[in-house]
């Protein structure tokens, strides 16, 4: 994660990784046949730490965005694993990327989840939100995305969990 998040995907090679890693080449290629394999493994890891804590489908919606929220504010206390995030995303925009599919359904299942997430909280709250959850759960995702670049390049003037909470507030949600 601290190679890729460092230099990115492409700069990085599999004898860098496995001699940060304190193993031989060959030990790394034991594990993983190749760096995209191995690119794939980072990023689900990435979500694995990220979202575990964030997300139980028997908690009330209201919980679920106040776990969300907080996933922002332990974010910022990582910003290698937001980094990697941000410069790998960004370079798997290119459809040859190894990452590209995974990105490409990561954010089709986040937009999904995030849209059904806010369609609750819209009809819960009082008066009931009038907004568009699919268009909502897409903005709301690139604020997120967007602001992890701002606080990657200004992180002493970037609280990211409270401009979360100021844009929800502004369409009308208790965040």
């Amino acid at each position: 994660m601290e190679l890729f998040s460092r230099s990115g995907f492409h700069a990085v090679s599999l004898r860098d990784i496995a001699a940060h890693a304190g193993m031989t080449h060959a030990g790394l290629l034991h594990h993983f046949p190749g760096k995209d394999e191995l690119l794939i493994q980072v990023l689900t890891r990435r979500e694995e730490l990220a979202f575990t804590q964030a997300y139980d489908p028997d908690d009330p919606p209201a919980l679920t965005l106040s776990k969300h929220l907080d996933q922002l504010a332990l974010n910022m206390r990582t910003p290698g694993l937001v980094g990697l995030f941000v410069k790998v995303s960004g370079e798997a925009s290119d459809p040859a990327h190894p990452a590209h599919d995974y990105f490409v359904q990561r954010y089709r299942t986040l937009r999904a989840g995030t849209a059904e997430l806010l369609r609750t909280l819209f009809a819960q709250a009082t008066p009931p939100v009038e907004h568009d959850p699919d268009a909502v759960a897409q903005q709301l995702i690139a604020l997120v995305d967007g602001l992890q670049t701002q606080w990657l390049l200004d992180p002493d003037n970037v609280d990211m969990r409270a401009s979360v909470v100021a844009y929800l507030t502004q369409l009308g949600l208790d965040a």
